[in-house]
């Protein structure tokens, strides 16, 4: 795409490979969203199908500026972190994450918003994650929630995330497909690593050796998909989000 010139302090960036299928639903979430002052960024992670084109072509009526930025280094923490830098390098102060299978709800970009500008200084925004509804009935979302419940709860009590390790916060575990970061803190504690899913708590832990600023936001609501307990089952998406990999279940199917 052309030079999209933007005074947007707030980004949202969606890091998307091999999304065609989903993408679409992400991006009507967004254009629903209550405060749309922002510039949306989508970085197509080495898609080889029609994630990008559907991104371009959302931009020609979207109620927002749209960025389609290329990154050809396989990884989400690859796409968020050159997502990230470029955002800041077009003036971006304010920085909002979501994921190209999951659906902000309305007030998610207003929530991101306020949490980050409600005190002055760097901080990192963790939003509230709930299953969509349109992927699992009661009992798969209620499964989902429990996993995310239990991975929480393994974080907090991990030695290695103790505090006495030279960490400024407490461990709260936070989603990567629903957060929030001032420009500043992002580019203090060294970004998101460069590495394949799962990048979460790696960079969480930089966060926490750099602030304690690490706000809660339960206003600030995306609905995730769930396609990896479809994928892996209860036992290996729970290893997954213990941080032990797919089980041998092959690539993570996001």
């Amino acid at each position: 795409m052309g030079e999209v010139v933007s005074s947007h302090d707030l980004w949202v960036i969606v890091p998307a490979h091999q999304e065609e299928e989903r993408l679409a639903g992400t991006l009507r979430a967004l254009a629903e969203q209550r405060d749309r002052d922002f510039t949306l960024l989508v970085v197509d992670n080495a898609s080889s199908d029609r994630t990008g084109a559907i991104a371009k072509g959302f931009a020609a009526d979207a109620p927002f500026p749209v960025e389609v930025l290329d990154e050809p280094e396989k990884g989400v923490g690859c796409a968020v972190d050159s997502g990230f830098r470029h955002a800041i390098a077009r003036g971006a102060t304010l920085l909002a994450r979501t994921d190209a299978d999951c659906l902000p709800r309305p007030g998610w970009t207003a929530a991101a918003r306020a949490a980050m500008t409600d005190r002055p200084g760097p901080a990192l925004v963790c939003g509230r994650i709930v299953a969509r509804r349109d992927e699992h009935g009661p009992l798969g979302r209620a499964g989902f929630a429990a996993l995310v419940h239990l991975a929480a709860l393994f974080g907090r009590l991990r030695p290695a995330h103790a505090r006495r390790n030279g960490y400024l916060a407490p461990y709260r575990m936070h989603a990567g497909n629903n957060m929030a970061v001032t420009a500043d803190l992002y580019l203090a504690c060294g970004g998101m690593p460069r590495r394949p899913s799962p990048t979460d708590r790696l960079f969480l832990n930089r966060v926490r050796r750099t602030t304690d600023r690490i706000v809660r936001c339960r206003a600030m609501v995306v609905e995730n998909s769930t396609r990896r307990l479809r994928a892996y089952g209860i036992r290996g998406t729970a290893r997954w989000y213990l941080d032990q990999g797919s089980d041998g279940r092959g690539d993570d199917p996001r």
